[in-house]
């Protein structure tokens, strides 16, 4: 790979932490771990991060910050934007490892940093949708937090039943809640 397009060391300690992290838990994220998985110094690790809560912090940054969709959209692709963001913050996020410790709360450290990443994500979905609430596009009566806890809960329990989700799983999810998503109007034409 040419210099250019060779990973970051930032990108490469994301890239580990968020693999160790999806496929064996918060506990299996350490400074030595990631050192491993990456192949550099451990000194080169604490010159970036003061300890592994700060390396969590700063490889779910990005996945805690999307872009939000434009005024313009269409509600189905408002409702496409929510769902993938929603199923983002886990696939590419914390991952089913991440899911599990945070639901049993087997980390108190981890659960901490976790929700708190994860309100800040939370936050920037309801804000676009309270957005498009106010513009008419989505229903007045949403209940934002539990339609946010639906789509989430949705993703969680097909995984949880069938062991894998379907590929099909965003385009059933869109059929299923537009209905509630979509003033009537809208679902009409």
């Amino acid at each position: 790979m040419p210099r250019s397009q060779e990973a970051s060391p930032e990108q490469r300690i994301a890239s580990a932490v968020l693999d160790l992290l999806r496929s064996r838990g918060p506990k299996a994220v350490t400074i030595e771990a990631v050192a491993t998985r990456t192949g550099m110094a451990r000194t080169t690790i604490y010159r970036r991060y003061r300890d592994r809560d700060e390396m969590l912090t700063a490889a779910m940054a990005p996945i805690t910050q999307p872009t939000p969709p434009g005024p313009d959209v269409p509600t189905t692709q408002v409702l496409r934007w929510v769902i993938e963001q929603s199923l983002s913050s886990i696939k590419d996020g914390i991952g089913f490892g991440g899911m599990a410790a945070l639901v049993t709360e087997d980390e108190p450290w981890f659960t901490e940093l976790m929700r708190s990443l994860l309100v800040q994500h939370r936050n920037t979905l309801a804000h676009v949708l309270h957005q498009h609430i106010t513009d008419g596009q989505i229903r007045g009566d949403l209940d934002v937090e539990t339609f946010l806890d639906c789509i989430v809960g949705a993703y969680f329990t097909e995984r949880a039943r069938s062991g894998e989700v379907e590929s099909d799983w965003i385009e059933r999810v869109i059929c299923t809640l537009l209905p509630a998503f979509a003033p009537p109007q809208t679902l009409r034409t």
